[in-house]
Order: C-alpha cells, then structure tokens, then sequence
C-alpha cells in the first residue's frame, strides 16, 4: 500500500537527521521543555498545548457571586507584578470592561496586581532571563511544564520564597493549604516548597476516536470495543485501510501523530509502563529498564511499520496536531481528553458542520476512552507552577500580599470573574445556572475583557473542588468530559520518582539531555532508522554516560523515605 512505503522514505530521512541529535547529547542545562517526552518529567503534552487546553477547561470552572465584592481588610494595599502566560495572541484583558473586571480583583484580593503578558512560546527564555538578573524579577513568574534544572539550581542559591513558612497556615491561607502533599513535594527542592501548583485533573490522558467512523465499519472489520492494544490496533487499520469516509480514496490515515511523542507515553501503559519511572524489584528505575518497555515499543513501531499513523509524523509540528481529526484525516487522537471534546465541538459547530457518515443529517462524534488494557498515563497533578521572587518580595507584608492573591482568586467570585466576566455582560443566571453567552459574535468580542485572566488561577486544593464550587449549565461535551475523566483516574498511572528527581544532582545536570537521547531513540527504531541491537546499544550508553547515577541519587532518596 503506498502508505506504508511512505514509511520507508522518511525512515531514511530520519536516520541522517537524527544522528545529530544523538551526537548532541552531553551535559545540558537540564531543561525538559520542548517537544517530546523524557522519563523523568509528565509528557502527555507540550506546554503549548497544555496552555491552550488549560485556558478551554478553566472556562468551565467558576461559580456565580452576588458580588465580585466584599469587604475586605483594611490597611496599605500591596502592589504584587504578576508574570501571566498569554495564549490569546494579546488580546487579553482588552477592552470596554477590562479595566471594571481588574479593579474588581484588586478590590476584592486588596492588592493592587499588575499584569506582564509572555507569550507561551518566549515563556522559557524570558523566565531564563529573569533568573540571571534576579532584581528585574516581577513577584510572581509563571512557569510551564514541571520544574527544570535551571529553576532547581536558583532554587537552591535562595532565588524564591520557601513557602512553606507560609502556605499551610489555613487561617490566612484556605484555599491553598489544601494543595496536595503528593504534589507539593514535587515543587520542593532541599526541603524547601519553591512554587504554587496550577493544578489539572489527574486522570486526563486517553484515546478519542470518531464514533461514527467505528461504527460504520464495526460489523465489516468486527471492530470491539479499544479496550486492548489490539483492539485499538484494529480499529486503526479499519480507519487507515477501510474507506471510513465512503469517498473511495485512499486518504484517511488512523491515528494523528506529530513530533510530541506523549501519545507514545500513554500507550506504553497500556502494557504496563510506569509513567516515566516505575518500581522494580523494589528499586526505581527509568520505564526503558522495564521488561515490558521493549513489547510497548515494538507495538508503536508496528503501527508505523503498518502505515497506521502519518509517515512524516517526526516532522510535523504540534501547533496544527488535531488538524487531521478536525479535516477527516484521522479517527483516533491520543492525548489528553478534552482535546477530543473539543474536536467533538468543532465537528457541531455550526460553521464547521461536519456530518456523520452513519447518518448526514447529524453531526460527526467522538468518543473519549480513558484506560486501555487498565492503564492511562496519569498527568503531574498540575501544568505550570508558580515561584515567588525572594529578591522583590522583600518584606513579609508583600510575601503575604502575593499569597493572599493567590489564594482568593480560587474563591468563587474570583472564580467566576476571571472565566466568565460580568454578569448580564458575559453570562446570565437561568434558574440558579450560569450561563455563558460567548457564543455569539458580540459575545466573542466582549470575552476580550477578561479573556486570559484564568491564567492566573492554581485551582486549588484542587481542580474538582474549584469546579464543584461553580454551578453552571453542564452541556453535553462537558459531562462526556467529566465522566471520561472520572472512568480513567482510578487507572491513571503516576510517576512515582518525581519528586526524587527534583533533588537529583546529576538529573539536574545531565538528566533533560540524558532524557532527550532515549526519546530520540525510540523515535529512531520507530521510524525503522535504526535496528533494536542499536536502540538497546544507546539505552546502555545512556545509562553509562549518567543514568546510572541518577538511578542511585533517586533510589537513595526513595529508600530513606521507606
């Protein structure tokens, strides 16, 4: 079939282009952004896209107020600058009500929050900046991704507030002190809490597929229910080689795929991976020395080898990734849940009508399905974090104002402020429910005036109970979502060496390089680049070369804490 011959070139291709990338990998500063996974960090998905989604999900998450304002402590107000990520191409807290909105938060937080804009994809370098130069810091940075090396080394030479002289005090603080224990260990680094999570749902990574697609062909290719490797693996041979669309054309490929390889993470688990790290024997090690890894791998190279995903997937970018679901190139997306809501949304969306191919009068559908096999890979916790500056917030008072910030923005009116704006404006209360009205075209634009604000928001304790807080008008996308969510959490597979690695030397040093040579490794047996004697001969080089220790560094820690 030609699309599997495709496969062929572009293993070609990928071979010359990745034997620089392997070549490359010595000491690194030990950032773990960028496309791809790596065995120490959550890789279900790139900050860009966790960004994108987390702006999407927070828009569901709030609860009506009679007032955005309350009486609020007396005495000098604090003036906190905020470094917020900007996923809205600027257009962010922008217009005839922008100004009401932002004075309601410092009314009701008694501090006076300046906002500095970054844009996702500069988030990295100006943060990287801020820490060479740590008087320019604002007082509150946000960060994406989990903690990298760079923020661990400032972290230890003082560069942020450690919080826990601060947080669990649930008097001044009730919002965040509820955070999790299992999660603020990860954001501590010499036993000291450097960072607020912004926390996600754990149970979040899947598969989504098109209904109608299987459907369709169920009886044809006895498709069953994916809730095995080999059913997922027949139902995107049926997508790729069944005619799903009925234009008899070649031109449908199973699965999306694109240079972010956390789809390969999640399937993983479904053979029983650990999440980056599992325990073996009692010992923690990278999910590359498991016995199971190796059966996994071989499983994701033959959808390759099959032509069951695109063949130039290692080039393509993430910006466009469910593009192929949306255009009826694809019918299974690997990821985190919501996006296939969302593709499900695009598909009724009256601009973007897509009709079913079961029946053309209604629209397309997608299923979202959690665990395969009884396992999906877990998230983090949380997407992001918080620092507090140690230079800038030079007082008590404005350590304490940057905290009081940050923990009124999860009550409910701040909650609903900063996701749905103004009441009568943005929204409407019908029978006790918040409904929003964005959907129109005036309602889009009126959006802008606090469009962007819910990134400012940890939802803390945590990302349900900031959601139970909100009553709102569930639609159907959303319930789907939530009981997707809810049906994958009890399988949902954690990291178990996470908050070990932090606290790694040698991770902090060489792990990010270290990680990035054992991906692009795996991607190079995929894609038939290199045969499974060389990707076993790299595994071992990269143990030689740093692993090793960093095995012992982690286990250390784990069996002191035993």
């Amino acid at each position: 079939m030609k699309k599997k011959s495709l496969n062929k070139v572009f293993a070609l291709a990928l071979a010359a282009a990745m034997t620089l990338s392997l070549a490359a990998c010595g000491n690194g500063s030990g950032s773990n952004e960028g496309s791809g996974s790596s065995a120490g960090n959550e890789s279900s998905q790139s900050t860009a896209e966790d960004s994108s989604a987390s702006s999407e999900e927070s828009q569901q998450d709030s609860e009506p107020s009679e007032s955005a304002q309350e009486e609020q402590p007396s005495g000098e107000r604090q003036t906190i600058t905020f470094s917020v990520i900007d996923v809205n191409a600027g257009s962010n807290n922008v217009g005839e009500y922008a100004e009401q909105i932002l004075n309601q938060i410092k009314d009701y937080t008694n501090v006076n929050v300046e906002l500095t804009w970054v844009a996702n994809d500069a988030l990295a370098d100006k943060n990287a900046l801020y820490l060479t130069n740590p008087g320019t810091m604002p007082h509150i940075i946000t960060w994406g991704g989990t903690v990298t090396a760079n923020v661990v080394e400032a972290a230890k030479q003082g560069a942020f507030v450690d919080l826990n002289e601060y947080v669990w005090d649930s008097a001044k603080y009730p919002n965040l002190s509820g955070m999790s224990k299992e999660v603020a260990a990860n954001l501590t680094v010499d036993g000291k809490l450097i960072a607020i999570p912004r926390t996600r749902v754990v149970g979040r990574n899947g598969l989504s597929y098109r209904t109608d697609w299987f459907e369709k062909l169920k009886d044809e290719y006895n498709l069953t229910e994916p809730n095995t490797p080999e059913a997922v693996k027949e139902m995107l041979k049926a997508f790729t080689y069944g005619d799903p669309d009925g234009n008899g054309v070649d031109d449908t490929i199973g699965m999306e795929m694109t240079k972010h390889t956390g789809p390969f993470d999640i399937i993983q688990t479904w053979f029983g991976c650990g999440n980056g790290w599992a325990e073996v024997d009692g010992q923690l090690v990278p999910v590359w020395m498991q016995p199971e890894y190796m059966e996994a791998v071989d499983y994701i190279k033959s959808l390759y080898d099959e032509g069951l995903m695109p063949a130039d997937w290692h080039t393509r970018p993430t910006d466009g990734w469910s593009d192929g679901c949306k255009k009826g190139e694809n019918g299974v997306f690997i990821d985190v849940l919501d996006s296939g809501k969302r593709i499900w949304k695009y598909f009724e969306d009256e601009a973007t009508f897509t009709p079913s191919v079961v029946n053309p009068e209604e629209a397309a559908h997608m299923t979202l399905y959690g665990a395969v096999n009884g396992h999906t890979l877990a998230t983090a916790g949380y997407a992001g974090y918080f620092t507090l500056s140690a230079t800038t917030l030079d007082t008590p008072e404005k350590v304490e104002a940057a905290l009081t910030l940050l923990d009124k923005l999860n009550d409910p009116e701040m909650l609903v402020l900063t996701q749905y704006g103004l009441e009568g404006i943005n929204y409407d209360i019908v029978d006790g429910l918040l409904v929003d009205t964005d959907n129109t075209e005036e309602g889009k634009a009126l959006a802008q005036n606090y469009l962007g604000l819910n990134q400012m928001l940890p939802f803390l304790p945590t990302t349900e109970e900031t959601t139970a807080r909100v009553e709102r008008q569930i639609d159907k996308y959303d319930q789907a979502q939530n009981e997707a969510y809810e049906a994958a959490l009890p399988y949902a597979v954690m990291n178990p060496a996470m908050s070990y690695l932090v606290n790694s030397p040698t991770y902090a040093s060489e792990g990010a390089s270290l990680d990035e040579a054992a991906t692009a490794a795996r991607t190079q047996y995929v894609c038939g680049a290199i045969d499974k004697a060389a990707f076993e001969a790299e595994l071992q080089r990269i143990r030689d070369n740093g692993y090793d220790t960093i095995i012992a560094e982690v286990n250390e820690q784990y069996k002191a804490n035993q």
